[in-house]
This record gives structure tokens, C-alpha cells and sequence, in this order.
């Protein structure tokens, strides 16, 4: 197999279009290509610099997880902290894990930070949203997002060979209208997501009930009760600030 490192959008570009097979840190191909054999080409975008960036409003798509620090918002450094052992995350990039693996478990904590992705596709660079680089999985370079006034992020103990582990994370974001709760949650394999007006403490109780009329209202009782705890500790923390 050739490994092609482009170091240039349009070199990324040509190897696209000459079949290369993009990959992250191959921690979830390698073991498939063992079996079923490997592609004549890769592509890996280590060393394209629009996919290395790292800052506190933007990462890169070949960023390896250890390397996402405290540059970030506490709900995405946590979820990268929190994914797998050391050795994993001294490999997964955040592309990878978005965008080849059905666990995905970076894409709640995109989701309330409201990120916008940037994707290589044939025709150059192009801006998305998150449901479509799920939905559509190209090539990913870039997120960005605003820095949000506070943000945190849980992921449950789960059960050997179980489904995945819970994950909640929320972000609260300023804007014209005043604060906005963003919450998403992954429950199993699906990640559902929601977002309401929110101010402070005071009224926690009635930004839940807002939040339980969105698509999150239809979590399991236990679910629900992880995001009780996690929104009321968020605007309480918040409102002290």
C-alpha cells in the first residue's frame, strides 16, 4: 500500500481523484485491511497544515486526540480525554473519530458547540454542518466553532461488551436574543440533540422543561436524569461567574 501525505489542498485534491483511500489514524481500518486486504493507496492529511490547526476556536481533522488540551472548551477536551487509552488517543485524530467510526464520540460535544466543519471535496475546500458530515462522511479538515460561555461534558461507566457508554454534553452560548443552551446526548448508538433560551439558575427547572419538548425528551428515564444533573450544575456554575 503507498501512503500518500499531501501537503497542499490540491495535492490532497489529486490523490482524491486518483482513489486514494483517506484515513485518520487508522486504529479502526487497520484491523479490517488485515483481513480483507489493503487499497493500493492512502491518503493521510498529517501533513496538510489546514488540518493540523489547534486553537481555542478551531481543530484540525488529522489532530491526534492527546494533543487537545486546554486551548479548547472544557466539553471538547473532555470527550477527546475520555476516548479510549492513552495509546489510542496518542493516534485517533479527531477526523477519524467524527467521520470512521459509528462511535463517534467527539460528535456531542461539536454538536453544542455548534461547529461547522470544513471538508475536502473534489472541487476544493467547503463548509458543512455537522448532520451532513455525518450523514455524508467526506474528508475532513477543519472544525470551528464560537467560544462558548461555559460548557461540560459526562460519559457514564459502561458495561463489557455492552452498548456504548452514555455521553452528555452542553454548552451555553451568548447571542442576540441572550443565553442558548445547547444539550446532545448519546444514548447507545444514536445521538440526539437539543437546543432552548436559557439565563441562569434561577430558572433551571423551566429550561429543562423546554429542553424535555425537543428531540431529547424522547431519552429513557435514566438518560433524562443524567441531563437533569449535568444542565442544573452547568447554569448554576454559570450564574456565579
Amino acid at each position: 500500500m503507498l501512503l500518500r501525505l499531501p501537503t497542499s489542498v490540491s495535492e490532497a485534491q489529486t490523490c482524491l481523484a486518483e482513489g486514494a483511500v483517506p484515513i485518520g489514524g487508522a486504529t479502526l481500518v487497520w484491523a479490517t485491511w488485515q483481513r480483507d486486504g489493503f487499497p493500493e493507496q492512502a491518503m493521510s492529511l498529517r501533513e496538510l497544515p489546514e488540518a493540523n490547526v489547534l486553537g481555542r476556536q478551531t481543530v484540525g481533522g488529522a489532530v491526534v486526540l492527546h494533543r487537545i488540551d486546554d486551548r479548547v472548551p472544557d466539553v471538547l477536551r473532555l470527550a477527546a480525554a475520555m476516548v479510549g487509552t492513552g495509546a489510542v488517543r496518542r493516534t485517533a485524530t479527531v477526523g477519524g473519530n467524527l467521520v470512521g467510526s459509528t462511535l463517534r464520540c467527539l460528535l456531542p460535544a461539536a454538536l453544542v458547540l455548534d461547529a461547522r466543519a470544513t471538508v475536502l471535496e473534489s472541487d476544493g475546500l467547503q463548509e458543512t454542518d455537522m448532520a451532513e458530515l455525518v450523514a455524508k462522511r467526506p474528508v475532513l479538515v477543519s472544525l470551528r466553532w464560537r467560544t462558548p460561555l461555559a460548557s461540560s461534558y459526562r460519559k457514564l461507566a459502561g458495561e463489557t461488551g455492552g452498548p456504548p457508554p452514555l455521553v452528555v454534553a452542553s454548552a451555553v452560548h451568548a447571542d442576540n436574543s441572550g443565553n442558548r443552551l445547547r444539550v446532545a446526548v448519546r444514548d447507545g448508538h444514536e445521538v440526539l440533540s437539543g437546543s432552548v433560551r436559557c439565563t441562569t439558575a434561577t430558572d433551571a427547572e423551566e429550561t429543562l422543561h423546554s429542553l424535555s419538548e425537543t428531540a431529547l425528551g424522547d431519552l429513557p428515564a435514566s438518560a433524562w436524569h443524567a441531563v437533569h444533573a449535568q444542565v442544573t450544575g452547568l447554569l448554576g456554575d454559570h450564574s456565579t461567574e
